[in-house]
């Protein structure tokens, strides 16, 4: 019995179904409130340089497993010493970051949630961005 092959909305399902979302107003309370909360923007550099939520730290998904594990020699430390910190992970719409929370908790990460809807939401509610000219 052959089964159709996997779509991108299949893996985003099954991997909200394995996480927690929150809403653009839980996750500004949570900057708020939260101590230690690391943000994570998982889309791409040129995504992140036209607008990120404050003090987000960019991991682009496609290097995410790399950057979170602490055996692979080029990982990003501040990621692979936040496994027991809150981490809160966004993207554009929330596909990649619910994926990609889903990733952090397979790996040991214990306070993973996504950011529901995305930079997209969170901009369609009004809250704010962060916009840097880099020059390179």
């Amino acid at each position: 019995m052959s089964h159709a092959p996997l779509t991108l909305m299949d893996f985003v399902k099954a991997a909200k179904a394995q996480i927690d979302e929150v809403t653009p107003e839980e996750l500004e309370a949570m900057i708020e409130n939260t101590e230690n909360l690391l943000i994570l923007d998982v889309r791409e550099s040129s995504e992140h340089e036209q607008g990120h939520i404050r003090n987000a730290m960019l991991v682009p998904r496609g290097i995410l497993e790399a950057a979170a594990d602490k055996d692979y020699p080029k990982h990003q430390p501040t990621l692979v010493a936040a496994r027991k910190r809150p981490v809160a992970v966004y993207c554009a719409t929330g596909g990649r970051s619910a994926m990609a929370a889903a990733t952090l908790k397979q790996m040991g990460f214990e306070n993973v949630v996504s950011l529901a809807g995305g930079i997209t939401r969170w901009q369609q509610e009004d809250r704010p961005l962060v916009r840097e000219a880099r020059y390179v």
